[in-house]
């Protein structure tokens, strides 16, 4: 056992988006400034600090170290998505995991209207005739009055949504329960012709939803053969979610405007893969989540929590909660 008395929080050592964690670590004291929070800064000091901890939060949370966590009852994971923590063996040990969900909404809502704006105003075009130092005319385009189908109306879904809501667009959220609602014009499922026919009318197809069963291959070769052909792609939900091979058939075919790629398969997207040579694809490095404001905004989710349980206990509530 440590010699030490347990911190009321311990910071794993794993950053993103190249920010000091220490900067994680620090927002977190600001809010929390009656407990301890601890930053376990090598791999020794974490195997060190996790026996007694009850609480932690980082990154990720390998395995063996988890072996090594006498006391743990909740791991607050900085990642929206869960799917690389050992989630088997967090729930065999009763272990409550929250996310991150709900960070990424303003900076990736951003994102997706500038990717929007860049192909309804053909900024790659003027870019290029800037290049050649070649004052001429082109053509551009009203984003009012298109359809924007959005699939995945969660925090990033609903972010961009609200971004869009004085753009005067017509929006067609796709989700798996579409009796839910949403903040879109219209709601409709994943599967059947609803799903075809929003293809068939939409503008700009924004995604945004988990990688799952249902969304691997979303965009198949079907899907852009269905696709209104005067339609832009933008992806800031996972590669696959897309057939990168059917994307490139349907860039090369006419049977989409462009696309705006923040994400690929394989990723990262190699030297010689041919989306690069298309003038009529926008790809930035999976970097539409970067924000100053990222660790800030994961310190709010874990004060909150962290209150919740001093008040209610292991009982508590937590926000984000995926597990148990």
């Amino acid at each position: 056992m440590s010699d030490t008395a347990a911190p009321d929080v311990l910071v794993l050592r794993k950053g993103t988006h190249g920010i000091p964690i220490e900067q994680y670590a620090d927002a977190i004291r600001d809010r929390l400034p009656d407990h301890t929070v601890a930053l376990a800064r090598t791999p020794a000091e974490e195997r060190d600090a996790i026996r007694d901890a009850t609480f932690v939060t980082g990154m990720t949370l390998e395995a063996d170290l988890l072996d090594a966590a006498e006391n743990l009852s909740v791991f607050a994971c900085a990642y929206a998505g869960t799917g690389h923590l050992p989630l088997e063996k967090l729930e065999e040990r009763g272990v409550a995991v929250t996310n991150a969900s709900g960070v990424h909404g303003p900076n990736i809502g951003e994102h997706v209207l500038g990717s929007i704006l860049h192909f309804t105003r053909r900024f790659h075009v003027g870019a290029r005739r800037q290049r050649r130092r070649e004052w001429r005319h082109y053509r551009a385009r009203e984003l009012q009055g298109s359809t924007v189908t959005i699939v995945g109306l969660g925090a990033i879904g609903r972010a961009v949504c609200d971004r869009l809501e004085p753009f005067g667009v017509e929006t067609i959220g796709v989700r798996y329960t579409p009796e839910k609602g949403g903040p879109t014009d219209e709601v409709i499922g994943f599967e059947g012709a609803a799903f075809d026919d929003a293809l068939a009318r939409t503008d700009y197809l924004v995604l945004a939803c988990p990688l799952t069963e249902t969304t691997r291959g979303l965009l198949d070769h079907e899907a852009f053969v269905t696709i209104d052909p005067d339609a832009v792609l933008v992806n800031v939900a996972r590669g696959p979610v897309v057939e990168t091979d059917a994307l490139v058939e349907a860039l090369r075919s006419n049977w989409i405007r462009g696309a705006s790629l923040d994400v690929t398969d394989p990723e990262p997207l190699p030297e010689e893969h041919p989306l690069w040579t298309f003038e009529n694809v926008q790809i930035t490095p999976h970097n539409a989540g970067h924000t100053p404001q990222y660790y800030d905004r994961l310190a709010d989710i874990v004060a909150e929590n962290v209150t919740r349980i001093d008040d209610d206990g292991a009982d508590a509530d937590l926000e984000n909660q995926v597990l148990p």
